[in-house]
């Protein structure tokens, strides 16, 4: 029996500019709402996977500077510093020492330990702008401590 044209599991095709078209308007209205509500929940979670990993020289080291990390996919911006009581937000008006642009799938890999650095700032999958020694010193702080990111969970992988 041959499958009629309308069978259930039969998806329609999209004209090919209709998926880009509307992925980079739900991006253009994420990248204009406020950088706070996903910087806390991301402040939050590296007060729990990175905080406690960071020696005293690291921390004083991270310390009061601000970093903007953009997630290029979805157009979600983290504004954040480092300070005496954890991560927090940065203040709106504060300068960004460092700006890191990623696609998210790539920052994903880097976080659990499974691309270097280096290669995906060759491959152009993680774009480093501003200070050049920050820069350095972060990635060389966050490859000495590891992955942030368990490889699996639950016994399974992610």
């Amino acid at each position: 029996m041959q499958a009629s044209p309308r069978d259930a599991t039969a998806r329609p095709t999209a004209p090919a500019g209709l998926h880009q078209m509307l992925l980079d308007h739900v991006r253009g209205v994420v990248r204009r709402l406020p950088v706070e509500p996903p910087s806390f929940v991301a402040a939050r979670l590296l007060d729990q996977v990175l905080l406690p990993r960071l020696d005293a020289s690291q921390r004083q080291s991270l310390s009061h500077k601000v970093m903007e990390l953009e997630l290029l996919e979805p157009g979600i911006r983290l504004r954040l510093q480092l300070g005496d009581a954890g991560f927090t937000l940065a203040p709106r008006e504060a300068p960004v020492l460092l700006r890191i642009r990623a696609r998210t799938p790539a920052l994903w890999r880097l976080l659990r330990g499974e691309e270097d650095a280096d290669r995906l700032f060759f491959d152009r999958a993680l774009v480093m702008e501003g200070n050049t020694e920050f820069g350095l010193m972060l990635k060389n702080t966050l490859d000495a401590i590891g992955p942030l990111l368990p490889a699996t969970a639950f016994g399974r992988p992610l």
